[in-house]
Order: C-alpha cells, then structure tokens, then sequence
C-alpha cells in the first residue's frame, strides 16, 4: 500500500511539472502571450514581454509598466511598476522610485514595497536602502538589520563592513566561507563564531571647518550630475523592454528627459552620504561627540 502511495506521489509531481514545462510563451504581432501544453490560448498576447517566474507564474510588461501574472492570466501583482527584475529565478524585484519589494511566483510582498533599492548580497541577504540609509534582510522577509547604516557592503562573501555615525565595522564570520547573520545580531559581538572589529576605512586626515569652502560645494553640485544621468538613461531606456531599439531609433524619450533627470538629480544632491562633504562632516560629527562625552 506505501509503495503505491509513493508511486501515485511521484507521478502527479512528474504530471505536474510536465505540465508546467509544457506551458508555452508564443508570440504575435509583436506581442507576448501564453498557451498550455495543448495549444490552447491561456493568456492573449497582449504584453510586451513575458518573464517566467519560479512555478507557474510570469513577470508582465504591458507598455512601459510591469507586474505579475499566473499561467491563467490572473494578475498577482498589479502592472504599475516601471521597473522589474528576476531574483535568483523565482522571485521579482518590482519598484518605481522609492516603493520597491520583492515577490514570490505567488504573489506575495516577501519584501514590502517601501524601499528605494533592493541589491542581492551574499549569504541569501538583501540590502535594502531607505531614507538614505541601508539595512539587510533575508528572503523570508526578516529584517537582519534596521536601515540605521550609512553604508553595507561585503568585501568578501564571509565579511561584512559597515558605517554607522561615522565609524567602520567588520563583521566576519570565522567558521564559514558564506556569512549568515544571525537571529540575535545585537549580541554578535558575544557570538563565538563571529569577530566584529573596528576598523578605519578612509585614511585622510582632515580636521577643522575650513575644509567647508564654497569650492567644495560647487563640487557637490556637480560629482551629483553624472550618476544622475545614468539614472535617467536606464529608466528612459532599459525600463522599455522590448521596445528599446524603437526608443533609441526614434529618439520619443528625449521629451521625458528633463524631468527624469531633474528628480534623479534631486535625490542625489539630497543624499547626505553623497559628495565631497560626506566624510568631512562625519569626522566633524564624531569630533563633537567625542568633545561633549570628555566634559
């Protein structure tokens, strides 16, 4: 009787992926749709482009818009996001400007859609970036680290850096080539298979506030223009999926430039970590700290 189960189990799981192996992306005039193993139309083509996604879903382009369907057309995600990535196969990063998240192939926010990146780290982390601050978080939605961090990156899949009110740490995890924050990241100091160092990053010296000069915001100004024009061209261009050749051949997103340009531009030169001022006026910041904990 058990080998019969398991017989039965094993074949309604082949049964099922063949099916969903067999589930086609077809096309016509142009546009994207779906048909199951038969050859039935499951989905019209009526999308610029379809993605798979994980089991039995699909990221959508419908315009310059993206979200997510299931192989029966029903929309899991609603088709508002102007830009869309696939995560590790079976997830989607979908964000505009500062409501990114990260979705299951159900449907489901595993990230909620409050963020203005999400970035892929080692170990099956996620940093995430919010008001100007980073933080990380796993796949199942757990928060590691709250976004309270100037900087987070990882040098090394097993050693994490970053800068909290001006200061460096290293976290690295000693017994393991992949870091895996743990549950209780606070106590990671106390965690004998983790060594947590202060460490010194940038090796300038520079001291007193005549380093603050006009030239130094004129510079600001300035380093800001070049970041936010790659911005700009990759949500003018690389967000129009299969439309790209067309855009760039009829040149019909120069009128959507400026304003592109003007909002990319803003939120860099609002960035507080940004420009040649950032470290001058943590080492200030520090300074002042240091000054009012000796009185």
């Amino acid at each position: 009787m058990k080998k019969l189960l398991y017989i039965i189990l094993v074949l309604l799981f082949f049964v099922r992926n063949v099916s969903f192996a067999e589930t086609t992306i077809y096309s016509e005039d142009n546009k994207f749709g779906i048909k199951d193993e038969k050859g039935n139309i499951c989905v019209e083509p009526v999308y610029n482009k379809i993605i798979r996604l994980g089991e039995g879903a699909f990221i959508v382009q419908k315009k310059v818009k993206f979200g997510i369907i299931n192989n029966c057309g029903e929309i899991l995600v609603p088709i508002k996001y102007r830009h869309a990535e696939r995560v590790l196969g079976k997830y989607a990063k979908l964000g505009n400007y500062n409501d990114y998240g990260l979705y299951d192939d159900k449907g489901f926010a595993v990230i909620p859609p409050v963020y203005s990146s999400l970035d892929l780290l080692f170990g099956g982390m996620i940093l995430t970036y919010k008001d100007y601050k980073y933080g990380v978080s796993d796949f199942t939605g757990k928060v590691l680290l709250d976004n309270l961090f100037d900087d987070i990156y990882m040098p090394k899949p097993n050693i994490m850096r970053l800068e909290y009110e001006g200061n460096w740490y290293e976290i690295e995890q000693v017994r393991s080539d992949t870091l895996t924050l743990p549950d209780d990241v606070k106590n990671i100091a106390q965690n004998e298979n983790f060594k947590v160092t202060n460490i010194v990053v940038n090796t300038g010296v520079v001291s007193g506030y005549s380093v603050l000069t006009f030239t130094d915001y004129i510079i600001k100004l300035i380093s800001s223009i070049s970041p936010a024009h790659e911005d700009t061209i990759d949500e003018l261009m690389l967000s129009q999926g299969a439309e790209t050749v067309n855009i760039l051949i009829k040149f019909v997103w120069l009128p959507k430039y400026p304003l592109a340009y003007a909002r990319n531009y803003y939120k860099y030169i609002r960035n507080p970590n940004n420009g040649p001022l950032a470290e001058t006026r943590k080492r200030l910041l520090n300074k002042m700290k240091k000054s009012s904990s000796n009185e």
